[in-house]
């Protein structure tokens, strides 16, 4: 993947996590993001990006500061953008690449970051295979598991991981943990983790141990 320009500007919340591939709709209603987001539409098409991090637990007394974040982020281009009549944005973006913030830097009421872009390698092929029907498996078991998704074999890997991570109603933490993975099929095995310990709560919480074979 080619690597992201330097500086980017940077969409810090505390609730959305954007991940490869994924649609991510947003309104922009603060003013220094609804300046980044006009920014972004005096540039091509292709060179509309934002990068999405999440702030990190304590961010609330910060807020209209520069607050911590987490390292790992996503950019995204802007695909879609609809100015709204009280100056506030609806966009679309779509994620390209996760990235790593290394610095951020000045010089706009928005925050701008030096980034290092971050490969996604896939991992081993029959691992994944086999990661990817034990994912199914558990999401089977659930009562709200997302059925379209898991019944669409011809999914890549790395879209049908994302898409799971991006769907599933998981916590921001949660989604962090998942978007921090160096490979997809690391993705997995996290995925994985978190879908086990959800079944042992639920359980613990219906006051019943669950069975081990």
């Amino acid at each position: 993947m080619p690597p992201l320009p330097n500086p980017i500007p940077i969409f810090p919340l505390p609730n959305v996590i954007l991940f490869p591939r994924m649609p991510l709709p947003l309104v922009v209603f603060e003013p220094r993001y609804r300046k980044m987001v006009a920014d972004a539409l005096q540039k091509d098409r292709e060179d509309r990006i934002i990068g999405m991090v999440l702030l990190r637990p304590g961010w609330e007394a910060e807020y209209q500061g520069r607050p911590p974040i987490y390292a790992v982020g996503c950019a995204g281009v802007m695909e879609q953008c609809e100015p709204l009549a009280d100056g506030r944005f609806k966009i679309l973006l779509r994620g390209t690449s996760r990235f790593r913030v290394v610095e951020e830097r000045a010089g706009e009421p928005y925050r701008l970051a030096t980034v290092v872009t971050l490969e996604d390698p896939l991992g081993d092929a029959a691992a994944l295979d086999l990661a990817r029907r034990r994912v199914t498996e558990a999401i089977a078991q659930a009562v709200d598991g997302p059925a379209i998704l898991v019944m669409q074999p011809e999914l890549t890997h790395d879209v049908f991981v994302n898409a799971l991570c991006h769907s599933l109603g998981l916590s921001p933490v949660e989604q962090q943990s998942l978007l921090d993975c160096h490979s997809v099929q690391d993705r997995y095995g996290r995925l994985l983790e978190i879908l086990e310990f959800r079944r042992l709560e639920h359980a613990h919480r219906r006051g019943g141990e669950p069975k081990v074979h």
